[in-house]
Parts: C-alpha cells; structure tokens; sequence
C-alpha cells in the first residue's frame, strides 16, 4: 500500500504541475493531456482515500469472529469498520464517475485502452464496496447486535409454483440474538386458514392476482414483488399471533442444498420426523438429495399435508443448527446464500424503513421496481392453477428475442417453453396429493400454470402466441411495468411454447431478464438473448 500510495502521488504530481495544465488547453492533443491528469488523480484517491481504509480494516477485523458459531458473532468489528468502508465507497465512486465523464474516444489509443480498462475495474470494485458498506451498515442490527430480533421465515415449495418461487407451506420465526440463530413457533401456512376479512393489500396487485393475495397464506407471493408479499404475510402473521416481527426471511429447497454443500450432510435427528415419514424418508440430507426429498419423496412417504409441512419445517431447523454451531466451509456457506440471493432463492425484507431502503437496492430484496432492476428489465413468473404439487415435473425455458424496431421504437420477444415431463401414467402412478385428483378441474397428472411476462416501464404488451397462434391475453399495470397474462395447461408429456411481443420499449440499455426460481438450475431455464438481424437503414 505504501508503495502504491508513493507511485499515484508521483503521478499526480506529475499530470498537474503547470506545464501540464497549458499542455491540456492546446487543440488536437489537448484532450489526451487533460485525461491522463484526471486517471492520475483518480488513481491517486482510489489509493489513498479507497484502499488505505481497507487495508486498515482488513487488518484490524477478525473474520472468522463474522461467522456463525454456537456463541453467536462478534458484531462489533463490523459496526466500527462501517465507517471507514462508506469513506473508501464515497472515494471510489467519485473516481469511477470522473473517468465515465471523459470522452474515451476522442483519445489517442494509448491513453483511451487504459482509460476504458481502468473504467471497468473502478466500476467493479464500486460495486463491491457499496455492497460491503450497506451490508456493514445494516447487518449488526439485523443480526440482533443491540437487542434480539425475530423474522418470519417462509420455506417456499417450488413443486407448487409461486410467482416468487413456491407456495410458503412451512412457516417458523427465525430468532437472531448477537448473531446467534434458532428456530421457534413453527407451523403451516394452511394451519393460519383463511382471512376474514381478508388483509388489505395494493389494489394494482389485486386486480391482476385476486384478493387471494390477503386471504391465504399460501397465496401472498403470486406476486412476485416480494416486498408486497412479505408485508402480507407479515400482516398476516401479526394478525393471528398478536406478535410484531422484526421482517420476512425466504429460502427454498433448492438454496438449503446449496448451503448444505457448504455444511456438510445434516441428520435428521428428530425421530418425530422419522416417525412422520414411517422411516421411508432419508435420516441424513444432502446437497444432492434434499431437493428430491423435499419435493417429491416426501408426498410419497408421507400422505397427511400437515405433517409434511412439519417434515419440511423440521429439516430447516437442522439446517439452521448446523449453521449456527459454524460447522463446514465458511467461504462456500458465504457462496451458497449469495448464489442463492442472486437467484432468488433467498429473499429478505425488514420492517425497519432505513433497513429495507438498503435491501431493497439488491436482488436479496426481491423488489420488481426500484434501483435493483435494470432500465430494460423483463421478468417471466409462474403461479400454479393446478392445486397440487406438480410443477416438481415441469421444465421451462425462458428467452428473449430482440426484434427489429419499429417506428422508432425497440421491440422484444419473450418466449417460454414449458413441459410436462410427468410419467404418462401420472394420474395413477403419483400419489393424489401430488396431482391434484381433479379437484381444481385440472385432469390428474395434467399441469395448469397462469403464465405471467412483465416488460419495462413505459412498454406495451402487444400480443401474445400460444403454440404459434395468436391468443388473448389479460393486460394489467404494475408500477407502471406492462403485464401480460395467458393460462396453458399440459398434459403428460406435452410441450407448449409461449411467446409475448413487447414493444414501445425507450430504454436503449441491454435488455435483463428475471425468472421464478424453480427446481432447475438457473443456466438452464435463462437462455441467452437472441439478438435482432436488421437490414441497414436506408
């Protein structure tokens, strides 16, 4: 550091005596003299004002004290080192917007590559220590470091599709005290019943989703805007408790076998479990087998709804134990949940304004608005229509196909292909809990999914294609996002192609893409955007 420090002060030095200056004010090469000066003095903040508090940081945090332990966290490092990390956040970040203010292309290639590289670095490391600052300014408290606090946890269940991943079957409090973790008050969403009346919820969000959102449980995230949902559920939860919850916590089955990698196999040690599933299901869980065992075995092993909501409230507790005692490889444990948060598996919100003005920037958020999305952002979502647990059968692709403008405008394609991979016997051979008997009018071992696209702000949901012909299609607006909504149904075996044009689209930004996180891994469902063969203007 002290090196670096000597050799961005020498250049500093150097690009911003007199003689550079006048050499910045002559025409033609001017400009190239004017950007070294500011890269110099860029380079120059970035190591003084950026990297020195880091390395006095690093130096001076015991990291092992930040991860779980039977103890709890040592939490108080990471409060005192906020301060220092929001200065080197503010330094970077003003170096990365002077070099994005220089015109790269009108410099000479010696002096425009470096720029251009030096740019992409910046802009990289910005992002990092603006993650790192929120994180060190939000996670203390979070983390019960001043006074214990309680989360509502939601395991949802992708083999029932939800629009923010499945339906929330098993539910528990998550206690968090000095970093320390357990789980208490664990029961079902269908235990709550349904709300009479029902919880007030956004009118947008009702008209395109019903008021289902504010009468089950088991329906506030057929919104995919998981603030929303998590304000209901925890309205919901208040409602019939009387207990004031400090935010919502979302996990999957799908993120629990990735935090397993990370653990190492956890025992089901609870023989009410065991005895639950009449000893059919596996006494130790793996990142390889959790998934199938949570859903899908387990509809088979184990016939009473209630108790496989137990069943699967019971595994999290394992999982949340072994987390707690620090068992297994930290730097995986730490790649498991953010895999998981950046895919939507793992999502959060806190019923602390200042707390959630933060989350709420990042995709752990789950927001469909706001600085967490992009300008140009697409998302595909999938709510179940067949009231069971089919979707644990169904494979989906999702892509986008950018279309040649038109009028002046950008036109986008989403398309979403979606099979029935069901035995053809389904309707026989799957327990009746998992194909729903036809008690929703969905034939058994046929799979029924209301398929929703969002489009950027401002955009317009032109038409939609089912199989290649053109249908109708329920249009809505949420946010000021267009919607666009058809309902396939899939017989076993059977394959059907969505496609939603969206056009009137002003953001010129690469367009993005969001998906309901489901049984399979994201690279395969997100496919890369095709993009538009247009014949040269005229």
């Amino acid at each position: 550091m002290a090196e670096l420090q000597e050799h961005t002060s020498r250049a500093r030095d150097a690009a911003t005596d007199p003689l550079w200056t006048v050499a910045g004010a002559m025409p033609w090469f001017g400009a190239n003299f004017r950007a070294t000066s500011e890269i110099a003095t860029s380079a120059d903040d970035v190591a003084r004002l950026g990297a020195a508090p880091l390395v006095d940081t690093f130096k001076t945090l015991d990291w092992k004290s930040l991860l779980p332990s039977e103890q709890g966290l040592d939490l108080e490092p990471l409060a005192a080192a906020q301060p220092k990390l929001a200065s080197a956040a503010q330094a970077v970040r003003q170096s990365s917007n002077r070099l994005n203010g220089i015109n790269a292309d009108a410099l000479m290639p010696q002096i425009s590559t470096p720029l251009i590289k030096a740019r992409e670095q910046l802009s990289s490391l910005r992002e990092g220590l603006d993650s790192a600052a929120d994180a060190a300014s939000v996670l203390p408290a979070m983390l019960g470091d001043q006074s214990p606090r309680r989360y509502l946890l939601l395991i949802q269940n992708n083999a029932e599709a939800r629009a923010t991943g499945g339906i929330p079957g098993a539910l528990a409090v998550l206690h968090v005290e000095k970093g320390k973790l357990s789980l208490d008050s664990q029961t079902s969403a269908g235990a709550m019943g349904a709300f009479n009346p029902v919880v007030k919820v956004d009118p947008e969000q009702s008209e395109i989703y019903s008021r289902r959102l504010g009468k089950f449980m088991q329906d506030v995230n057929l919104t995919p805007d998981f603030p929303s949902a998590a304000q209901t559920a925890h309205a919901m939860w208040r409602s019939k408790t009387g207990e004031q919850l400090d935010g919502v916590l979302s996990i999957d089955p799908v993120a629990l076998s990735y935090i397993l990698d990370a653990t190492g196999p956890v025992r089901v040690n609870d023989p009410s479990l065991q005895e639950a599933s009449h000893g059919g299901l596996p006494t130790e869980l793996t990142s390889r087998n959790v998934v199938p065992t949570l859903l899908s075995d387990v509809y088979s092993k184990i016939s009473d709804p209630g108790q496989q909501d137990v069943y699967f409230a019971g595994v999290a507790r394992e999982v949340f134990t072994t987390i707690a005692a620090g068992g297994g490889d930290t730097k995986k444990l730490i790649d498991g949940i953010t895999r998981g948060a950046s895919e939507g598996r793992v999502l959060l919100w806190s019923s602390n304004a200042n707390e959630e003005a933060v989350i709420s920037g990042y995709p752990l958020g789950g927001s469909i608005t706001g600085t967490s999305i992009s300008p140009a952002q697409f998302g595909v979502y999938f709510n179940d229509g067949t009231g069971a647990k089919m979707d644990y059968y169904v494979k989906r692709t999702v892509q986008l196909i950018e279309e040649c403008p038109a009028n002046g405008y950008s036109e986008v394609k989403v398309r979403i292909i979606s099979t029935n991979t069901a035995p053809k016997d389904a309707a026989t051979s799957l327990p009746e809990y998992v194909t729903g008997a036809g008690a929703f009018g969905v034939p058994a071992g046929s799979v029924q999914t209301n398929v929703i696209a969002y489009g950027p702000v401002q955009s317009n949901v032109e038409s939609a294609f089912v199989a290649g012909e053109k249908t109708g299609f329920s249009s809505y607006r949420h946010s000021g996002r267009p919607v666009g909504s058809v309902t396939i149904r899939l017989a076993p075996g059977e394959s059907r192609t969505v496609d939603f044009t969206f056009g009137k689209i002003v953001q010129h930004t690469e367009p993005k893409l969001s998906v309901t996180p489901t049984v399979q891994e994201l690279k395969d469902v997100v496919l890369d955007t095709i993009p538009a063969k247009c014949a040269p203007a005229a």
